[in-house]
């Protein structure tokens, strides 16, 4: 093969020769004790907190910390107590080791989402236990020379220490858009691809060509290959930087940019790149990094800086939203055959109210003279709506909105958003349950893409009674980082686009170049299209590459 394709996380393009990095795995017996084990798991996760602190890069820390926790976490131990003996020796526990890792593996795996890309925090766990016990010292990745780094996988560690001077791209056979390959190379600022299948099989050395945009990988270039793709990205890079200030279109028209996140450095990067704001804070990953649920000190101290952080600008924090692809242990402790359709955001307020309620606690706590704006995941029904507006007003927050992410509240929007100040897509979601397609499936990625003609109908649905209601509404899904979609969604008529901090700047650049009127044609092309490809490839045609 010539050319390989994965998922394309960190834009850019790279060219060098490859450094094939191979997992480091522990073949020999390992004689040990239960009490061992769990000494080694103890000794690894203090191993993870001493290099997290040694990282500066924040999102690398971050993940670090959280890995700290999985070797700490009981549950992980308790699965080795259930497979070991107490006070026996055995000749080889290799083997029981990784028999216990594969069955939390397979947990996790069955979770999906965002849980399945955690596999591989698991897989540094295993390799750092097996190696502490085994009294190997696991080597660094160094690096000597310019290198496009080809791997199965990378752990957080490794991508975070990595030598900028000499790490031109990332390539890995595994991983998601998700991963923590995939987050750590954005922050490092490489171009970055995962799950590009079959790039294991590539020689050392071998001279390629990364497009962390596309997510193509070709072996051998031409140079004019390179030179057509150098071309593509300087001009984007100079259309990024060409425009700064508030997002408007060629004809003046404004378009709040805001900013998604999950941190506080999330908030900075934001507002590095000139973000309006925050249009989503994303409130689990402080209940996903803590064995119990945090206390409303612990939430006002994370509230206070992150809107500290948005130096007084709009910051819209999204209400809790454990369950489906974020199941929180202590708080989604049902299983359910199907968690996408079952408890999970507002609807917590059936199993865990005091939760939501000790949340909006902190959350006005935090907001002192800040513009905070509140919004609640899955709603549903008017009821819900009136719910959550209601609790918002009891504890004094007055910006209430919801999410729109589901087919029921986009059809019953007129009742709905009556409820509440505001709105907000949140596209992921909504096009799964539009198209009846999981997301976090590969084999239906021709159906969960925003681009079909179905989820476009469904916000202009919800949109239109927003606009009679006089409902300010926004998109805080992946769609909104799409230059193309983004158009679209302008001309439908949302009146805000939070994206990753990345993609604000190309963003941007781009609707600077395009006026109301053409917008709105590009939206009437992509809803009158028969297929996401469709609608996708008339508005490329009307809008130019």
């Amino acid at each position: 093969m010539s050319q390989y394709s994965g998922i394309g996380v960190s834009p850019g393009i790279a060219v060098g020769a490859v450094r094939k990095i191979l997992g480091q795995k522990v073949t020999s017996e390992i004689s040990g004790t239960l009490e061992e084990v769990l000494a080694g798991l103890k000794a690894v996760g203090a191993q993870l907190e001493a290099s997290s602190e040694k990282i500066d890069l924040e999102v690398a820390k971050d993940i670090l910390a959280a890995q700290a926790m999985m070797a700490n976490d009981p549950s992980l131990a308790e699965v080795f107590e259930n497979i070991l003996t107490a006070g026996q020796r055995y000749s080889d526990v290799r083997p029981l080791i990784e028999e216990a890792f594969a069955g939390f593996k397979n947990t996790l795996s069955a979770l999906g989402g965002y849980f399945a890309e955690r596999v591989s925090d698991l897989d540094e766990i295993s390799i750092r236990l097996l190696s502490h016990l085994a009294g190997v010292k696991i080597t660094k990745l160094v690096l000597t020379e310019p290198s496009v780094i080809v791997a199965e996988d990378l752990t957080p560690s490794d991508t975070a220490t990595l030598d900028l001077k000499f790490a031109l791209a990332l390539v890995c056979s595994k991983g998601g858009a998700t991963s923590h390959t995939a987050i750590v190379a954005r922050g490092l600022g490489i171009p970055a691809i995962v799950g590009a299948t079959g790039v294991m099989d590539i020689s050392d050395g071998t001279q390629v060509l990364v497009d962390g945009r596309s997510g193509s990988f070709i072996l051998e270039p031409s140079q004019d290959q390179i030179s057509n793709l150098r071309k593509r990205e300087d001009a984007l890079k100079s259309r990024s930087e060409s425009v700064s200030g508030p997002g408007k279109l060629s004809d003046g028209t404004a378009i709040q940019l805001l900013g998604n996140a999950g941190t506080v450095e999330d908030v900075h990067s934001a507002m590095k790149v000139g973000a309006e704001g925050i249009g989503l804070f994303r409130t689990e990953l402080l209940f996903l990094n803590s064995r119990i649920e945090p206390t409303i000190s612990e939430q006002v101290e994370l509230y206070s800086a992150v809107f500290e952080a948005a130096k007084g600008r709009k910051v819209v924090i999204r209400t809790l939203d454990a369950g489906s692809d974020k199941p929180v242990p202590y708080i989604n402790a049902i299983h359910e055959e199907n968690p996408a359709l079952g408890v999970r955001g507002w609807r917590l307020t059936r199993t865990s109210n005091d939760v939501i309620n000790r949340q909006l606690e902190a959350i006005s706590i935090a907001q002192k003279s800040f513009d905070v704006w509140v919004m609640a995941p899955m709603i549903n029904t008017p009821a819900e709506a009136e719910d959550f507006a209601s609790r918002s007003a009891s504890f004094g927050l007055k910006n209430c909105g919801v999410m729109i992410e589901t087919p029921a509240a986009a059809i019953h929007a007129d009742k709905v958003l009556a409820k509440v100040r505001f709105g907000s897509f949140g596209t992921n979601d909504l096009t799964q349950y539009v198209m009846a397609s999981d997301r976090m499936d590969s084999r239906l990625s021709d159906m969960t893409s925003a681009w079909n003609p179905a989820v476009l109908r469904t916000i202009a649905t919800a949109t239109m009674f927003a606009k009679e209601l006089n409902r300010p509404m926004g998109v805080c899904g992946e769609a909104a980082a799409h230059p193309h979609l983004a158009a679209v969604l302008v001309g439908i008529g949302v009146d805000s686009l939070s994206m990753a901090p990345s993609a604000i700047g190309e963003v941007r650049g781009f609707l600077a170049t395009v006026d109301l009127k053409t917008c709105r044609e590009a939206a009437r092309l992509a809803q009158a299209a028969e297929s996401a490809k469709e609608a996708q490839s008339l508005v490329v045609e009307l809008l130019g590459e």
